[in-house]
C-alpha cells in the first residue's frame, strides 16, 4: 500500500477532527465510494472508525453504540455504492462498459472475471465476492447487466457488506484496545496486516455460508417439488 497509506492516513487524520459530529456520514460516503467503481480502500475507513469508536471519539462517546453504528453506516454506504453500479450497468449496457469502462476505473479483464463468476455461481456471488478485493466493487455490474432481482441483490449485498464492515471495524476496535499511542498510518498498516494474515479464514467463512445456502436452497426446492407433485 506504500504511498497510498500515507495519503489516506493524512486524510483520515484530518477527518478524525470532525468525527464526533460527522463521523457516521463520513463512513457512509467513503464506503459508498469504495463500493462503486472508485479505487478507494475500505480498510482506511472502517479500521480507523473502529479505532475511534473504542476511544469514544464518535457522537455517542459510547464504544458499544458507536461500534454498532459504524458497522451500520459502513453497510448502508456499501449497499448505496453497489446500487449505483447496478443501475450504471443496467442503463449503459455491456458494450459501453467494455469499450469505455477503463475511463471509470473498470478494467475489462476484471469485469470479464466478475461476469464469469456471476454466470457460473449465480447471484449469491454478490455476497461471496464482497470478500474478494479485486472484484468486490465490480460484482454489482454483472448483477445489473443480468437484471438481478433488486430484493435479492439488496439482501445478498447487505449481508456480505455487513460482515466485511463488521470485520474491519472489529479490527480497528481491537487495535484501539491494545495500543496507547499510535499514528493513523501505523494503525491502518497494522490492521491491513491482520487482514492479510487471516484473510483465508474470512473468505473460507464466506464460502461455508455460501455452501450452507446452496444446501438449504436445494432442500427447499426438493420439498416444494414433492408438495406440488
Amino acid at each position: 500500500m506504500g504511498g497510498d497509506v500515507n495519503f489516506w492516513a493524512a486524510q483520515i487524520q484530518y477527518a478524525a477532527e470532525y468525527a464526533h459530529t460527522w463521523g457516521y456520514l463520513f463512513i457512509f460516503i467513503f464506503m459508498a465510494f469504495e463500493s462503486s467503481f472508485l479505487p478507494f480502500p475500505s480498510e482506511v475507513v472502517l479500521i480507523p472508525a473502529g479505532f475511534i469508536a473504542y476511544r469514544g471519539g464518535l457522537y455517542f462517546a459510547s464504544p458499544g453504540w458507536d461500534f454498532t453504528l459504524c458497522v451500520v453506516a459502513g453497510t448502508a454506504g456499501s449497499v448505496a455504492g453497489a446500487f449505483f453500479n447496478y443501475y450504471f450497468a443496467l442503463f449503459l449496457g455491456r458494450p459501453f462498459l467494455y469499450k469505455y469502462g477503463k475511463y471509470f476505473f473498470i478494467k475489462p479483464n476484471i469485469l470479464e472475471k466478475s461476469e464469469e463468476l456471476f454466470r457460473e455461481y449465480g447471484d449469491m456471488m454478490t455476497f461471496v465476492c464482497r470478500f474478494l478485493p479485486a472484484v468486490r466493487h465490480l460484482i454489482s455490474i454483472p448483477a445489473g447487466l443480468s437484471r438481478m432481482s433488486k430484493t435479492r441483490f439488496t439482501i445478498f449485498t447487505a449481508l456480505g457488506a455487513g460482515l466485511w464492515s463488521l470485520i474491519l471495524t472489529a479490527i480497528g476496535f481491537y487495535i484501539g484496545g491494545i495500543s496507547k499511542d499510535m499514528s493513523y498510518r501505523d494503525m491502518v498498516i497494522q490492521g491491513t496486516d491482520l487482514i492479510v494474515k487471516n484473510y483465508i479464514w474470512f473468505f473460507s467463512g464466506a464460502v461455508v455460508l455460501f455452501i450452507i445456502y446452496i444446501f438449504i436452497h436445494l432442500k427447499i426446492a426438493k420439498l416444494s417439488k414433492q408438495i406440488n407433485a
